[in-house]
């Protein structure tokens, strides 16, 4: 084993080629630095300077030492830097999963905002339903997540930031009848076929969905469910039946299909930032910077 000691006695002499300016820089004096290089020559088995009583030259094994030994040097320079921005989490990794919601939103530029100021957090990104992430989170395969559920029905057992809450609207086929209405009641959608996302992704707002329908003395007619939410429009756009999505979601055009918002209160649903208590300083960090552009 060669103590980082060791190398920066060889550095010395190397870059002064001179035992005696070198114990100088070292602030020690000749015969220990002298006797040090000559042990390290020892157990490399190699000389590394080639000396006369006039000059101290390295040797070859000495010059392919020379780069090496700097970088080892400037790395363990670098180390209480590294490990102090570690704890600030400003290094580091955040593994990060979000439904596909919240891609419709701010998320892609406070993602964007997040790298450029924090380039050495390596950034992992997972579309995941919240079962998907329940379970990620269970193996310790995942940091922090975006979710979508029903108003107050966030998981327990994690931190939460609120990020959004709203009105969820209706998308139909532009073919429908109801696409044209100036406004919609309950009375008249309740009845239309319904295409939704399975309970076990998102059972908060299923369950809000279907007691927003039984409270209007109405069950819900689902005749298709699917998992992401393009497939659940482009299902409403080929007129298979109509659709509850967050209002953020008509952001997602599609022809042949028409977002309309119900003329009474509708279904609501929120987006929450979810984390473990423990987390990491990466997953502080990043919570942090959401809260700070939220407020902006």
């Amino acid at each position: 084993m060669i103590e980082l000691r060791t190398l920066r006695q060889f550095l010395a002499v190397a870059e002064e080629l001179h035992f005696g300016r070198a114990a100088e820089r070292l602030h020690m004096t000749q015969p220990p630095l002298t006797q040090a290089i000559q042990k390290l020559e020892a157990s490399l088995g190699a000389p590394l300077f080639e000396r006369s009583s006039r000059s101290v030259a390295l040797s070859a094994a000495g010059l392919a030492l020379l780069p090496q030994a700097r970088a080892l040097l400037a790395q363990a320079d670098a180390l209480p830097a590294l490990a102090q921005a570690a704890a600030r989490g400003r290094r580091g990794r955040l593994r990060l999963g979000f439904v596909s919601t919240v891609g419709y939103g701010e998320l892609p530029r406070w993602l964007r905002l997040f790298r450029e100021a924090f380039a050495d957090i390596e950034l992992t990104l997972r579309e995941a339903t919240l079962d998907v992430q329940l379970r990620e989170f269970e193996q310790n395969e995942l940091d922090a997540g975006f979710i979508i559920h029903a108003p107050g029905a966030h998981p327990p057992g994690f931190e939460r930031l609120k990020i959004s809450s709203e009105a969820m609207v209706l998308a139909l086929s532009a073919e429908d009848a109801l696409a044209g209405a100036p406004g919609l009641d309950a009375a008249a959608v309740l009845t239309q076929p319904l295409v939704i996302f399975p309970r076990d992704i998102a059972p908060s707002l299923f369950d809000a969905l279907l007691a927003f329908y039984r409270q209007h003395g109405q069950e819900p007619q689902i005749v298709q469910q699917a998992i992401q939410m393009q497939t659940i429009v482009n299902l409403v756009s080929a007129g298979i039946g109509v659709a509850w999505v967050p209002a953020s979601v008509m952001a997602f055009q599609r022809a042949g299909v028409v977002y309309k918002p119900l003329a009474g209160a509708a279904p609501l649903c929120e987006t929450s930032l979810i984390w473990r208590q423990d987390a990491a300083p990466t997953v502080l960090r990043f919570v942090e910077h959401i809260e700070q552009l939220m407020r902006r």
